[in-house]
């Protein structure tokens, strides 16, 4: 007999601490209902990164994306404000911007040709003479919330939702430190797909540092993992560890993974991979309940042509890791599957992050049901 999402829900106790606690339950990998409920409760209602400030700098620049199910065009008007909309149009529900990004002053739907400024206003329909009743100032494109931070822009579906600065807390202050936007620029993206649920992305990302030296000989081989650091806040997870290289390290890492590693994680599924005048985000975005999509922007404190081949060679050093993760997650996925599994128990020593990130989503599925239930109540 097939269990209830609420009893699925009660199959995690997030009130145990780390030391008697153990992971959220086999069936929240691959349970349709479960991966509903999180683009409602969760993706809906967090802040989410759309894009980069760097594509929406100056007025008409646009760029489009979809969260979850929902198309979106995030632009600069023309009066220099930075506004996101769903990107649908008011006719007949077709998307009205068709292009990854670009500069336009105005939007043309192509299915029926209704024309929208890019601060939204509905411009102009055809063939609508004697249509009664209709409010054109009532009619342009629904706008969201956005903003930014650093060089990252941020929507959010929830018209009640609080602050992107209460959303963050404490991680500008955790940030702040390395400077992002003064010293890095982007220079280039990778998208994976992995067949796996996009937890256990985040999972993997968050067990401090267990998986590195069996996964990631390259990287374990600059990695200090003894003094390796897990810190926990409101919303975010931060590891970081020395870097040393001696005889026994891989060349390519030792060139290009220097200083002191930083990894943020933001829930729900935002990264930020840092070090000495290096960093990659990595966004993770659920496309079935066993696969997702993994996005890699990278960054560079010296973009020049002198540096191209150390910024190459750091690339291919990312992706490495990648494949191996690729690899864990998608064998992950299949186990978790097996009727040999349910849960698992937590490291104390390397999992406190992986502890934070299925509390905080035990919390938003479980007020989530919560609210659905009072609402039928009703």
């Amino acid at each position: 007999m097939e269990r209830s999402v609420d009893s699925l829900l009660s199959l995690y106790r997030p009130e145990n601490p780390l030391e008697k606690a153990s992971t959220i339950p086999s069936p929240w990998y691959f349970d349709p209902r479960i991966a509903r409920l999180e683009n409602e409760r969760v993706f809906a209602h967090t802040w989410q990164v759309a894009g980069r400030l760097d594509q929406v700098r100056e007025k008409g620049q646009y760029f489009t994306v979809e969260l979850g199910d929902e198309p979106i065009v995030v632009v600069r008007g023309e009066d220099g404000v930075l506004r996101a909309f769903y990107n649908v149009c008011r006719h007949h529900a077709a998307a009205v911007v068709t292009e990854v990004q670009g500069c336009a002053k105005q939007f043309r739907c192509p299915y029926h040709g209704w024309t929208y400024g890019n601060d939204g206003t509905l411009k102009g329909m055809v063939e609508f003479e004697g249509v009664c009743d209709f409010d054109r100032t009532k009619n342009g494109l629904v706008p969201i919330a956005v903003d930014t931070w650093e060089n990252f822009v941020f929507v959010n579906l929830d018209g009640s939702a609080v602050s992107l600065k209460d959303f963050l807390a404490n991680v500008p202050d955790l940030v702040a430190p390395l400077r992002l936007t003064e010293k890095l620029k982007f220079l280039d993206r990778r998208v994976y797909t992995l067949n796996c649920n996009w937890k256990v992305y985040v999972d993997n990302y968050l067990d401090g540092g267990y998986h590195v030296p069996h996964a990631h000989k390259g990287l374990s081989s600059v990695i200090e993992y003894t003094s390796y650091t897990i810190e926990n806040f409101d919303r975010a997870c931060l590891q970081s560890s020395p870097l040393s290289s001696d005889s026994g390290s891989e060349t390519s890492v030792a060139n290009t993974r220097l200083g002191r590693a930083f990894y943020l994680w933001l829930y729900p599924n935002f990264m930020i991979n840092a070090y000495e005048g290096v960093m990659d985000t990595n966004l993770v975005l659920p496309l079935a309940v066993d696969k997702c999509a993994v996005v890699f922007d990278y960054y560079f404190g010296d973009t020049s042509a002198a540096a191209e081949e150390r910024n190459r060679q750091s690339i291919r050093v990312s992706e490495v890791v990648q494949d191996e993760d690729m690899a864990i997650c998608d064998a992950v996925q299949r186990g978790l599957a097996s009727r040999a599994y349910l849960a698992g128990r937590l490291s104390v020593r390397r999992e406190a992050g992986e502890h934070l990130f299925h509390r905080l989503l035990h919390a938003d599925l479980t007020r989530g049901t919560q609210q659905t239930g009072n609402a039928a109540a009703d």
